[in-house]
């Protein structure tokens, strides 16, 4: 791209594309709009072609999340094998076809999965959502309270509804997460490593119908693998196609407080063991999986850094500020509405680079030498410290939708604003 083609685009809207490439939300392979595949509407007895059967590629996938093997289900169409005039296109994107016996199916595939794609895949920007970081940093309890409070909050003041895509995954996550954490106060289970979790999907859609739907998948990685090389090449996929990611950080992984909010949560010397990897780990295994690959070894997915469980900060709090002041912003709920508030942002963004700077430098050099696009937060999905893994009282995140919020401002589909 020439010097001046680059200085016309500041003044010139992108031109919008015929179609997107498209992430599976399942396995998220990329790929383009012509290489999916379709599942048949019908079966036949007659036909092997048509008959029954398994489904391999599906099976290894759900075999992969501990789900039941289908036996018998409809079988794949290749478009290939359909002439021209029986392929049916949707604003310039393959979305059906009619068979040899003159059914039409509408049931596009992930080529590399046979998981059933959302319908508005290759017409929209496939924008994907991770959450990473290493073990016990309570990225499930996180992931529950920010979905819950998307759904319950932050849609209807943007103007949007958050929805899972399918009833199965509404299930699940009620079942599983939401009512445990927010009916019954009762903490999540850690994940295990050797139990690899399915993807929660849900699409974040506006009401402004020119504004295309965001696609979030919260792919509940156990935070072992994020230091495991051979573990993370099987789930590193979905973080190098994710559109923006959501790095949290336990201070309990920060060496040099560690004990002082021990201590001051009232815990002796003694009683804990320390089993939590260093978050610089987390970015060194990631550099070594993507990040090397991409130009110049550095990567500018927006990445917002989440220092969670904010309110054991409250044990490092003064009036001279070294750690956190008493008066921090962070301790308090904001209500971002239609926009980024900027000043808010620059505000926590500013304080908790400084925090991170002074209680864990090699960490913050780290992120700066390999991520150019970040932003920097503190969230509480709980709103205080669980006492033998119950929350007392009820359940009051504080600020978890905020590095969500500037995700949607990075990615363009909300605008930032100056005060409230």
């Amino acid at each position: 791209m020439s010097f001046f083609s680059r200085f016309m685009k500041k003044n010139q809207p992108e031109p919008r594309p015929l179609f997107y490439d498209i992430v599976c939300p399942y396995c998220f392979t990329k790929f383009s709009p012509e290489d999916v595949v379709f599942r048949a509407m019908h079966s036949r007895e007659d036909d092997e072609n048509y008959a029954l059967g398994e489904d391999d590629a599906l099976n290894k996938y759900r075999e992969r999340f501990g789900l039941d093997t289908v036996d018998d289900i409809e079988a794949i169409i290749n478009p290939a094998d359909i002439p021209e005039e029986y392929h049916h296109y949707t604003d310039h994107v393959l979305t059906g076809l009619t068979d040899r016996y003159g059914v039409l199916t509408r049931r596009r595939l992930c080529p590399s999965c046979h998981n059933e794609l959302p319908v508005t895949a290759g017409k929209v920007p496939s924008n994907i959502i991770s959450i990473i970081g290493a073990s016990q940093v309570g990225k499930s309890v996180y992931m529950t309270a920010l979905i819950h409070t998307l759904q319950h909050t932050t849609a209807g003041h943007f103007d949007a509804a958050c929805m899972p895509l399918n009833a199965e995954i509404s299930r699940k996550f009620r079942t599983l997460y939401e009512e445990p954490l927010f009916e019954r106060g009762d903490l999540l289970a850690s994940t295990q490593k050797e139990k690899m979790q399915e993807p929660f999907i849900f699409q974040f859609v506006f009401k402004d119908e020119e504004k295309p739907p965001l696609t979030l998948v919260f792919f509940d990685v156990a935070g072992e693998g994020m230091v495991d090389q051979d573990y993370l090449g099987l789930h590193g996929q979905h973080i190098k196609n994710s559109a923006g990611i959501l790095f949290m950080v336990d201070p309990l992984q920060i060496r040099s407080i560690r004990e002082k909010i021990h201590i001051n949560i009232g815990d002796r010397p003694g009683e804990w063991v320390s089993q939590y990897d260093e978050p610089r780990d987390v970015v060194l295994t990631m550099f070594g999986d993507f990040i090397a690959y991409q130009e110049k070894s550095k990567t500018d997915i927006p990445t917002a850094v989440v220092l969670a469980k904010s309110d054991m900060l409250h044990s490092l709090k003064d009036e001279d500020g070294d750690y956190i002041k008493s008066n921090s912003n962070v301790f308090n709920n904001y209500v971002h509405r239609k926009t980024l508030n900027m000043d808010e942002f620059h505000n926590i963004d500013g304080e908790i680079r400084r925090f991170i700077g002074k209680v864990d430098r090699p960490f913050k050099d780290t992120m700066d030498v390999y991520f150019s696009n970040t932003g920097y937060f503190a969230v509480s999905a709980l709103g205080s410290n669980p006492v033998n893994q119950k929350i007392e009282g009820v359940v009051s995140p504080i600020r978890v939708d905020e590095p969500f919020i500037w995700l949607l401002h990075k990615l363009k589909y909300i605008e930032g604003s100056d005060g409230p």
